[in-house]
């Protein structure tokens, strides 16, 4: 028995001593031992928006584990934020995470200097003096968006070609929220994705006046269907227009481009890609940057202006996830991957360009003659292109 515990008090001796010395090099390197994360979401995990960003607190705890404590909270409106900000902050949260749109976020920043507050970009923070202590970032969403468009245009031509629709039948719907600038950039690149495979299809969209309601966005998705859509995508929060598609007649089938997370098990037979960002790179590098001591914008990879950083497929910061091989026109990945390429490579000038014109939303003396190309995600993470492209899309009153 007497060796049994020496054995074990060897190895309790070994392990303390590895313990300690992995200690003493965190703080000869300046390296904090822990960290306390929050991570406050404007819905919860079950819309794929919000699983999506949760997936980058799943990182975090895979790469660090017991280094990191993590408090989320869940369900915040907009104008619900200060209360949960708060409480997190004033728990002694080092750096904190937020997927909604809350200006709070930025105005009480400068109340707790010693917490990071890091905020999906909701506006064009170029423009805006910010707190040294706040941060914004998001994934160029436009590339991933085309992409997803070849994807369409691909399926429907392949559905032309075997006589499933007439050529005059080529018609993308869109489910969308608002018509914001971030939400007409991306449904406006997957409309020019498809016309880069089938030039004659145009595009219907339909507004839901909220980023989140499965009853709104379902009826949204079928009114599309009724409207003669043959696929549908979104830029709204929930499973229902990926719902209305594996529902639909069997004798004109619907085809659904996910956001955010694959839906191929909530429709098997209508889903054929999903276009993400991906929050991850941005999270666990902006963690490592408050672990190390460091300025975030330091450590993290992509095109940084002032404390305003984002990226694209070159970064890992967007992907296209759960091509279903089974629906997909043959040629999908092929194609998919030679554009992606081409965003790998810089070619930022792909996607806003054509004999196309457009008018503003937000201003109708304000257009754009897209011969000349836009470049979008300029200086900024947050998408600006809002411009209307009547010719090609109709809205739907």
């Amino acid at each position: 028995m007497k060796r049994v515990y020496i054995v074990t008090a060897l190895t309790c001796a070994v392990i303390l001593a590895i313990s300690l010395s992995v200690l003493g090099l965190l703080q000869l390197s300046g390296e904090r031992e822990s960290l306390k994360i929050g991570f406050i979401y404007d819905n919860d995990e079950s819309t794929p928006y919000t699983y999506n960003f949760s997936l980058a607190k799943d990182a975090l705890e895979k790469k660090y584990g017991e280094r990191v404590e993590i408090l989320t909270r869940s369900n915040v409106l907009d104008d619900e934020m200060e209360e949960p900000l708060r409480d997190l902050a004033g728990q002694g949260c080092d750096i904190i995470f937020f997927n909604g749109y809350s200006e709070l976020v930025r105005k009480l920043a400068p109340e707790y200097p010693n917490t990071q507050f890091c905020q999906t970009s909701y506006m064009d923070m170029s423009r805006e003096t910010v707190p040294d202590n706040y941060h914004t970032f998001k994934g160029e969403a436009y590339q991933g968006r085309y992409v997803s468009g070849i994807a369409a245009g691909m399926k429907i031509r392949q559905m032309i070609t075997d006589g499933v629709i007439r050529e005059d039948q080529a018609i993308v719907g869109f489910v969308a929220a608002f018509p914001t600038s971030e939400v007409i950039s991306g449904y406006t690149a997957f409309l020019l994705g498809v016309r880069s495979v089938v030039p004659d299809a145009v595009m219907r969209v339909s507004f839901t006046g909220t980023w989140s309601s499965y009853a709104l966005e379902e009826s949204a998705a079928k009114r599309l269907i009724e409207e003669g859509c043959v696929i549908l995508s979104q830029h709204t929060d929930t499973v229902g227009p990926a719902i209305a598609c594996e529902e639909a007649s069997d004798s004109v089938p619907v085809y659904f481009i996910g956001w955010g997370q694959s839906l191929s098990e909530v429709a098997p037979g209508s889903s054929l890609v999903t276009s993400r960002i991906c929050w991850e790179p941005y999270v666990l590098s902006a963690a490592e940057a408050v672990f190390k001591g460091k300025e975030i914008e330091d450590v993290v990879s992509g095109e940084i202006h002032g404390t305003d950083v984002y990226a694209g497929f070159e970064e890992g910061w967007v992907e296209m996830v759960d091509l279903n091989h089974q629906v997909a026109a043959p040629g999908t990945q092929e194609a998919m991957d030679r554009a992606i390429e081409q965003f790998r490579r810089g070619a930022t000038d792909i996607v806003f360009k054509g004999a196309y014109t457009g008018t503003s939303v937000k201003n109708p003396s304000d257009t754009i003659d897209l011969r000349g190309g836009y470049i979008e995600n300029a200086n900024t993470s947050y998408p600006l292109f809002d411009y209307q492209l009547s010719d090609i899309i109709t809205i739907l009153e």
